[in-house]
């Protein structure tokens, strides 16, 4: 269930993250104080059962990389090499989460 919350945590950030561009009237910050917010405290959440490293790591991954595609698909400019680095990146996301044993290490304290 941390994970989820991880994820949804993730994709409230890649909301907040793409509406502080567009932000321009008290609305708009409203809101996007809401999505920070909200993102912080699942995140914070996650941490009761999910390793600080392991969640953070994943936290800004899904951020970095989400926030990129969107910035794509909303016509900023991208290239080959940007793609290649964020798949680095992404690579190191999924293997924190693949090598992260949350039940083990949190059932032992």
């Amino acid at each position: 269930m941390a994970w989820v919350l991880l994820l949804i945590a993730g994709v409230f950030e890649v909301v907040w993250a793409t509406m502080i561009k567009h932000a321009d009237s008290i609305t708009d910050w409203l809101i996007t104080l809401f999505f920070i917010g909200v993102s912080f405290l699942l995140l914070i959440r996650s941490y009761k059962t999910i390793p600080v490293a392991a969640a953070y790591t994943v936290f800004v991954g899904i951020g970095t990389g989400a926030t990129y595609f969107v910035g794509i698909l909303m016509g900023e400019p991208f290239s080959i090499i940007q793609l290649l680095f964020l798949a680095i990146l992404l690579a190191g996301i999924v293997g924190m989460k693949v090598f992260t044993d949350s039940h083990k290490e949190r059932s032992e304290q």
